[in-house]
């Protein structure tokens, strides 16, 4: 019973962990996306 509960909480924290992680390259790709909007807006050299 012990095992199903370790194995439980391992898999949640993985659950966890995989929707963090797509959050973190969603969240950059969006900060990446503005920058090179700023960089086509900007005329400078």
């Amino acid at each position: 019973m012990i095992l199903t509960w370790v194995g439980a909480v391992l898999g949640l924290a993985l659950l966890i962990a995989m929707a963090a992680g797509t959050f973190v390259v969603d969240f950059d790709d969006r900060l990446q996306e503005r920058r090179s909007k700023a960089k086509s807006a900007d005329p400078l050299p």
